[in-house]
């Protein structure tokens, strides 16, 4: 499986963000499905290590069972969005019921950024939620979910097609955690040995 997002994806969803400027040397790091209090600290806690600054994309039922570490993620300085409150795939979704999951977590995370759980989401829904969110993709997926693949594996995954401008996902949750853990700090000393910045998402 790719961890590049193929052209041809983004060719039929133009208005969604992929990825950000070359010219300038910063990539974008994301966290999806959190906030979790078994791994979101530990996030935190590497990013402030390596002055980095990222955007968290949240699932409103996790901000609803974590109310103050969500609050920690923004009093540290990172952007946060909304991941919807289920954690819901568009596919064979009706878009009324999948715009409400979306616009409940809304009203707990306040954000206009808007990240579709497993990129499953039909045009129809990506045409009304549009009309008031930002939708951000990525342009490199570590693939931390997936346990067949160990953390070196998934740092790899990100090192070698990392450019400036990428935005990167990986997942603060319990379910990724071991290969987070292993795979995130690798990724930061790379970012920092080629003297890239790493930035939050303001849209």
């Amino acid at each position: 499986m790719k961890v590049k997002v193929p052209k041809l994806i983004k060719r039929l969803y133009p208005g969604f963000v992929w990825h950000f400027p070359r010219g300038e040397n910063a990539v974008y790091l994301t966290f999806d499905d959190g906030p979790r209090p078994e791994v979101t600290p530990w996030v935190l806690d590497q990013l402030d290590k390596y002055q980095a600054k990222a955007t968290f994309f949240c699932i409103g039922k996790n901000v609803e069972l974590f109310p103050e570490l969500f609050e920690e993620v923004k009093r540290r300085g990172h952007a946060v969005g909304n991941h919807s409150y289920s954690h819901i795939k568009g596919w064979g979704v009706p878009t009324g019921d999948y715009v409400r999951d979306i616009d409940i977590a809304s009203d707990m995370i306040k954000s206009n950024l808007l990240r579709p759980p497993y990129a499953r989401i039909t045009p129809t829904q990506a045409r009304v939620l549009s009309e008031r969110y930002k939708i951000v993709m990525w342009s490199i997926i570590s693939r931390d979910y997936n346990r067949k693949l160990s953390g070196e594996q998934c740092s790899r995954n990100v090192i070698r097609e990392l450019e400036p401008g990428d935005i990167i996902v990986f997942h603060d949750s319990i379910k990724c955690a071991p290969n987070l853990f292993e795979a995130l700090p690798v990724v930061l000393d790379e970012i920092r040995s080629r003297n890239m910045t790493c930035r939050r998402i303001d849209l």
